[in-house]
């Protein structure tokens, strides 16, 4: 990793940007964030992570060399993942202030003075939700409207809709981030589960300049069960509870079965002894999995090590 233009004054603001074969836009993007720290009274530094990329993006980076702000380039050993790349960048960043953005150009540079004069007012986190998101199929919309409805039905926190890894993060937020172990990430939510004083400022994302989308469809699948299981016990949950109402049902059925042999009698024979044992055997199954499962959720729970509380 190699710092350009580094000195020993503190650093006020952290740009954190994820880089994955983005040769073609890199130049065009570090253009105009460089124009716009330009207009800041902040000192700021820019962490690119290089997270494995196959093209020349590793090259365009090191050629960066701005007044503006510090550049720091993290090369990652391979393609580790967008949430890998952003902790990585969060590990490193020294600025009281963190704002996390795309290389695509998707996410204006622009909007940064906004975001900052939004964290100087109190604010420990600054959501940048898109009000529209052009340059995306309706497939592409409609799906991630039902995913945002799913996984706020599911999980214990509120994740706000359409906003993505767009946003600022005070240095008391990130310190609450850092202290965490999990090997399985999910990024929106983490930024999420800190709390503290937030506020949403919406936007109009911009289609992409150049190439196209890192997150095929079942990476975007993958993703969304990461984001379900990693904030909520709620499946386990609802598997426990629909276990109990069909072992209550199994129950009622064997009763049945065995009311009406006694009354009318059974032209199989050995029908309603079959019966019979195979539902009180599945049901006490469905009881027992229902009953570890509420164990497993206590354990998930206790694994992760998330504080309890912050102040």
């Amino acid at each position: 990793m190699n710092r350009r233009n580094s000195d020993k004054n503190p650093i006020d603001i952290s740009i954190i940007v994820p880089v994955f074969n983005e040769q073609n836009v890199l130049p065009g993007f570090h253009r105009r964030l460089i124009s716009t720290l330009s207009t800041l009274n902040e000192s700021a530094e820019v962490i690119y992570v290089n997270d494995g990329s196959a093209d020349q993006s590793n090259s365009v980076i090191a050629s960066f060399n701005d007044n503006a702000a510090s550049v720091l380039l993290i090369n990652l050993s391979r393609n580790f993942g967008k949430e890998a790349g952003m902790c990585a960048g969060l590990s490193r960043a020294v600025g009281s202030a963190i704002i996390l953005i795309d290389a695509d150009l998707q996410d204006p540079p622009e909007l940064i003075p906004l975001m900052i004069s939004s964290w100087k007012q109190g604010y420990d986190v600054v959501n940048m939700q898109r009000s529209k998101r052009y340059g995306e199929s309706w497939f592409k919309k409609l799906s991630a409207l039902c995913y945002y409805k799913l996984l706020n039905h599911l999980s214990d926190y509120y994740i706000p809709e359409n906003v993505g890894d767009f946003r600022l993060l005070s240095r008391k937020v990130v310190n609450e981030l850092l202290k965490l172990q999990e090997k399985n990430i999910y990024m929106k939510g983490l930024l999420v589960w800190p709390g503290f004083d937030q506020v949403t400022l919406q936007f109009e994302r911009d289609k992409r300049w150049s190439g196209g989308s890192k997150w095929p469809f079942f990476k975007l699948l993958a993703l969304a069960m990461d984001g379900v299981t990693s904030f909520s016990t709620k499946p386990l949950q609802l598997a426990t509870y629909l276990g109990g109402l069909l072992a209550a049902s199994s129950f009622v059925y064997g009763f049945w079965i065995i009311t009406k042999t006694l009354i009318w009698g059974e032209s199989v024979e050995g029908f309603p002894t079959i019966m019979v044992a195979m539902l009180a055997l599945g049901s006490f199954q469905l009881i027992s999995i229902g009953l570890i499962g509420s164990y497993v959720g206590r354990i998930y729970t206790e694994v992760k090590n998330r504080t309890p509380f912050h102040n």
